[in-house]
């Protein structure tokens, strides 16, 4: 029962990540305000500070399942930084053919330093853990 709930488990970690890219995907199909729209005056700088955290919690997920699985050291969590970076490139390219939104490299900027924000952080509790 044990190794059930154990593979159940690195499963569910492998099928995080493609499905949050869906919802990424899903997300900037739309006008910014198609889906969730706050109200606040702040709303559109809202949005547009999430880009640090989106693809900050793309790239945990993806560590989070190299760690399920055993396979995290620095080539694989760099290689994940490098996916969830190129995922938001492909993400500002598609939005670009999107009514309502647009393609920014301010955007993709903030994407990346997302990403390498959390890349430190889990760089620093990993070694700390392997301590």
């Amino acid at each position: 029962m044990k190794k059930i709930i154990i593979f159940l488990i690195k499963l569910v970690t492998i099928l995080l990540p493609p499905t949050y890219m869906g919802l990424i995907w899903f997300l900037s199909s739309h006008p910014s305000d198609a889906i969730v729209n706050t109200g606040l005056s702040f709303d559109s700088t809202l949005k547009e500070g999430l880009h640090l955290v989106e693809f900050g919690i793309l790239y945990l997920l993806l560590v989070m399942a190299l760690i399920s699985w055993d396979k995290l050291n620095k080539n694989s969590s760099f290689l994940a930084a490098l996916l969830s970076f190129f995922y938001g490139l492909t993400d500002e390219l598609h939005q670009y053919f999107v009514p309502a939104r647009s393609f920014t490299l301010i955007d993709l900027a903030k994407d990346l330093i997302g990403i390498i924000i959390v890349w430190y952080i889990v760089k620093l509790k990993i070694n700390i853990i392997k301590k």
